[in-house]
């Protein structure tokens, strides 16, 4: 009998040692949307895309016919335009029916097309000797990139946009008069048929970061609500696998399937389950839930450490710990444009008494920033510290420091209340 590891966990990572969970986490969020698939709730943007882009094709299409008593070549321009037509219509069709995937073959015939539709332009004008101001077809081949903006990546869509900008620049180059009056519309054309494309790029690239961090985020938001001690989402996921290979084995030795005293292979499945088992066990015992929220974020698993030897995080309260994990998202998710090297180290204890007769203790808290200036930090950070205690911060080595007293239950208090409770 065989007992399976799954390939990924519930979050999508890697299933692998407890030590390198969190590199391997922070490596699948950081990583970016597969060039065939658009995901990510892009689906929305590629519909917007497409709307603007049939605007676009009308508005081309407009000064075609105007133009068209003017073309030294008019069937060329007409195959040109009909040959773009179809393009954007497949590509339409090939987004709805085929589950938002575009394969290499796919994209190499539409660039292809692409490519014919400007040289086709190009002919039907070069009698003109002004490119800027009668391409048509050619201009509006480099909108119609939008089209597979979501199903391909963006360097690829990038260097279709820039060799459609190269053909048309070489083109006025060579056929165009060098006149002055003649520079602006030539710039103008070049622009219109580039940055659409590139401009597309920045707000998906965006949108997808964005969708990203927000959904890292509510993953890591649960942490909040956890017990003082506690597995997280990842070793739950492992948990569950060990507990149904356990089932399995127990099962198989229970129907006689497996005999006793079991071969040295089974006993080897048996005593690695027993270990795993063990060893989750006792991280359970001694990981909090600051150090789920760090190490199982893609975003705050790559910027933050943690110090905490006598696991003082887990007694601060549900706010306490919305307060702290806000302040930490606010510092790095702000700095991961401005600033990729901003990074973040939280350092909890000794514990000390508040003086006040509640019994209840004090907890130091101390973060410590680098390549935030303190006239950068968000106003919102300061907020959500003052939901974990009263702080004082001050620069420290041209970075930001922050020592929050944050004023918890004594843990021996709890048990005492509990213990009575009971009785």
């Amino acid at each position: 009998m065989s007992f399976s590891r799954p390939d990924e966990n519930t979050l999508g990572a890697p299933i692998t040692r407890s030590g390198r969970r969190a590199t391997e986490v922070a490596r699948r969020f950081a990583r970016p949307g597969t060039a065939h698939r658009g995901s990510l709730g892009t689906t929305f943007l590629a519909a917007g895309a497409a709307i603007v882009v049939a605007i676009r094709l009308l508005y081309g299409f407009a000064w075609f016919v105007v133009y068209w008593d003017e073309y030294p070549v008019p069937l060329a321009a007409l195959s040109a335009w009909a040959v773009l037509l179809a393009v954007s219509i497949a590509a339409v069709v090939l987004f709805r029916v085929t589950g938002e995937r575009m394969a290499d073959w796919m994209f190499g015939l539409f660039l292809a097309a692409l490519g014919g539709a400007v040289a086709l332009d190009l002919i039907a004008i070069w009698g003109l000797h002004d490119v800027g101001r009668y391409a048509t077809a050619a201009v509006s081949a480099g909108m119609v990139l939008l089209l597979v903006l979501t199903l391909r990546s963006s360097g690829e869509i990038i260097a279709a946009a820039g060799a459609i900008g190269l053909a048309l620049a070489v083109a006025m180059a060579v056929n165009t008069r060098p006149l002055v009056e003649h520079l602006a519309q030539q710039i103008s054309t070049l622009a219109f048929a580039v940055l659409p494309a590139v401009i597309g790029v920045v707000v998906v690239r965006g949108f997808r970061r964005m969708v990203r961090i927000e959904l890292d985020r509510v993953l890591v938001q649960s942490t909040v609500s956890a017990p003082r001690f506690a597995v997280g989402m990842l070793a739950s996921e492992e948990l569950a696998r060990l507990d149904l290979d356990a089932e399995k084995l127990l099962d198989s030795v229970a129907n006689g399937e497996v005999a006793l005293p079991l071969d040295p292979r089974t006993a080897s499945v048996a005593a690695s389950l027993a270990t795993e088992l063990r060893l989750h066990l006792i991280e359970g015992r001694r990981e909090t839930w600051l150090y789920h929220a760090i190490t199982e974020s893609g975003m705050l698993g790559q910027s933050v450490t943690l110090t905490d030897p006598s696991s003082l995080a887990g007694l601060l309260d549900p706010s306490q710990r919305d307060g702290l994990l806000s302040a930490v998202w606010l510092v790095i998710s702000d700095g991961a444009t401005t600033n990729p090297n901003r990074s973040v180290h939280i350092t909890l204890g000794p514990v000390r008494p508040t003086g006040r007769p509640d019994r209840r203790i004090l907890v130091p808290i101390v973060m410590k920033t680098t390549g935030l200036p303190r006239n950068r930090v968000d106003p919102a950070v300061w907020d959500a510290l003052g939901k974990v205690g009263p702080y004082d911060d001050s620069t420290e080595d041209a970075s930001l420091r922050v020592q929050i007293d944050c004023a918890v239950d004594s843990p021996a208090e709890v048990a005492s209340t509990h213990s009575s409770q009971g009785r």
